[in-house]
């Protein structure tokens, strides 16, 4: 299977709503009450992801195969909690189609986010990942990541247990 990346556009919005949908049901959605999951996913619309990709301040970057998109990562303005280096950005999301796991992808697009990152002057990212999550954190950790905090994630009216992972760029 042929990959190829690039930046996201608009237009990109409903593809990427599907395959985070998709992606975080497959993952999380045994841990939810329905009602839970079907609220949490709903503010992931693809009109809410075509307003980041028209916004500036936010960069995706998508890995495709035959045609479609089986892979992203969103970047943008730091939303966590906490104290952060002044130019901090997160990285909001990483999700992959199952299949998708284990060939590198990962790596590759948190290599684009480390370097559009420095690329547009920031010195730090940072992101929230689910206590649990051990294969994202083991990648997070490998990235140079370290926890500096704990998150309450909420999905609906569901509490998860995430920390808060920065690096120094």
């Amino acid at each position: 299977m042929t990959l190829s990346y690039r930046d996201g556009r608009p237009g990109d919005g409903e593809a990427i709503s599907k395959l985070f949908c998709r992606a975080f049901a497959a993952t999380f959605g045994h841990m939810y009450a329905s009602d839970d999951l079907a609220s949490f996913l709903c503010d992931k619309a693809p009109e809410a992801f075509e307003a980041q990709l028209a916004d500036p301040d936010y960069a995706f970057r998508l890995v495709e195969a035959g045609g479609a998109i089986i892979g992203y990562i969103k970047m943008g303005p730091n939303e966590l909690p906490g104290d952060a280096p002044d130019r901090t950005w997160e990285l909001h999301q990483l999700y992959l189609d199952d299949a998708a796991k284990g060939r590198g992808i990962a790596d590759a697009l948190i290599d684009w986010g480390f370097t559009e990152a420095r690329a547009r002057g920031f010195t730090h990212l940072q992101l929230s990942v689910f206590i649990e999550n051990h294969r994202a954190r083991r990648l997070y950790e490998k990235r140079g990541f370290v926890e500096v905090g704990a998150y309450k994630f909420m999905v609906g009216n569901h509490e998860d247990d995430d920390r808060i992972m920065r690096v120094a760029l």
